[in-house]
């Protein structure tokens, strides 16, 4: 494994955040489930994500295993400290082995720096548009705040900071650019979706009866709260459908989410801690990813 991706020792604990941080305040107010479908979709749009993922995941028959797979890898990268640092080397070494031919014929490699990067990318953006919609919007300060914070962060899984530019407004410019010019409406896009309809029930211990009641209102949530925040430009080009009336209950959904901010509990605005202490021994033995 290169060693030179990842920062020294040295610097880890200038990297990782801590309670002081606004990404520790902000990167796992309960509310931001409802967002977790755009960042996967916003992944999986990406040519090499998305044959990534077509070629080695079996997220469409286990969905709920990689939802807590997601959430664990950004739990210990916000909430992990430097423990973070060897998860990350894991999961960058895992991906070396994703390798194949992507949909326009030409090959791909997982670590391909472009494709990498996006993936860090699409979690930074979705804390931001996350939390603008359905929880406690960041004023620019904040935003400024939790950009560096959280780019440096992926430094812990070999992101690079020349990978990603330097200021939010760069930022934006790029994420901006990489939407309307990169991203295309892979195979992988069209299984996420048909995912989220049809998704199994969890592997926890819970009546068929009362799946089927919360099944519709938990994918629907997962719809709304995911392909709204992607934009009608972008939509029509993955050619995800959205009607006047989804549009609707998105913008309903988020005032009532965003109305639950001054009688929500710190425990349900920062559940990062407790998630880390309730999983750390299923951490521990992996695997972790943001996709597959």
């Amino acid at each position: 494994m290169s060693t030179a991706v990842f920062p020294p020792d040295a610097e880890l604990d200038r990297i990782v955040v801590g309670p002081d941080s606004v990404t520790w305040r902000s990167a796992s107010d309960a509310r931001l489930y409802a967002v977790m479908l755009y960042p996967l979709l916003l992944q999986v749009a990406h040519p090499t994500v998305g044959a990534g993922v077509r070629d080695y995941s079996d997220f469409d028959r286990r969905p709920w295993n990689r939802l807590v797979r997601t959430i664990d890898y950004v739990t210990l990268l916000v909430y992990g400290g430097t423990a973070a640092a060897p998860a990350g080397r894991r999961l960058r070494e895992m991906h070396k082995r994703f390798r194949g031919i992507r949909e326009d014929g030409r090959p791909y490699h997982a670590l391909e720096p472009d494709a990498y990067a996006w993936v860090h990318a699409t979690l930074i953006d979705s804390y931001v548009r996350g939390h603008e919609h359905f929880g406690c919007p960041m004023n620019p300060y904040e935003v400024e705040c939790f950009y560096r914070e959280y780019r440096q962060l992926g430094r812990l899984i070999g992101v690079r900071e020349r990978d990603l530019p330097d200021t939010w407004r760069e930022f934006r410019a790029y994420f901006d650019r990489m939407v309307g010019e990169e991203l295309v409406p892979t195979e992988s896009v069209a299984r996420v979706l048909g995912t989220v309809k049809h998704a199994p029930p969890p592997p926890v211990p819970m009546p068929r009866s009362l799946w089927r009641a919360i099944q519709m209102p938990a994918g629907r949530v997962l719809w709304l709260g995911g392909v709204g925040l992607i934009g009608a430009d972008a939509r029509r080009r993955l050619n995800i459908p959205w009607s006047h009336r989804d549009e609707a209950q998105f913008r309903l959904l988020g005032r009532l989410s965003r109305g639950l901010t001054p009688v929500m509990p710190e425990r349900l605005r920062i559940t990062g801690p407790a998630q880390l202490r309730l999983r750390r021994r299923a951490i521990a033995r992996g695997p972790l990813g943001p996709a597959g």
